[in-house]
């Protein structure tokens, strides 16, 4: 079983005492999960650009049981 993939969202923010800061990753479910969380850290902000970053997924490699007594066995 792939475990979920996570989606963090990339914000470009102006704080109310007006600095700009960019490259703020947020994860959450959606755009508006995400936007949510960055409104309770940074309050009173204004949000000037939002991307999306999705992670692939890796393969996971696949360990069998000889693996696993090689590496105990060492």
């Amino acid at each position: 079983m792939q475990p979920p993939l996570l989606t963090k969202f990339g914000f470009r923010i102006r704080t109310r005492m007006g600095l700009v800061v960019e490259n703020l990753l947020i994860p959450g479910r959606d755009a508006e999960e995400a936007e949510r969380k960055l409104m309770q850290i940074y309050r009173g902000c204004v949000v000037l650009d939002r991307t999306c970053h999705r992670a692939t997924a890796k393969p996971l490699p696949v360990t069998t049981y000889e693996d696993v007594i090689s590496l105990i066995t060492r």
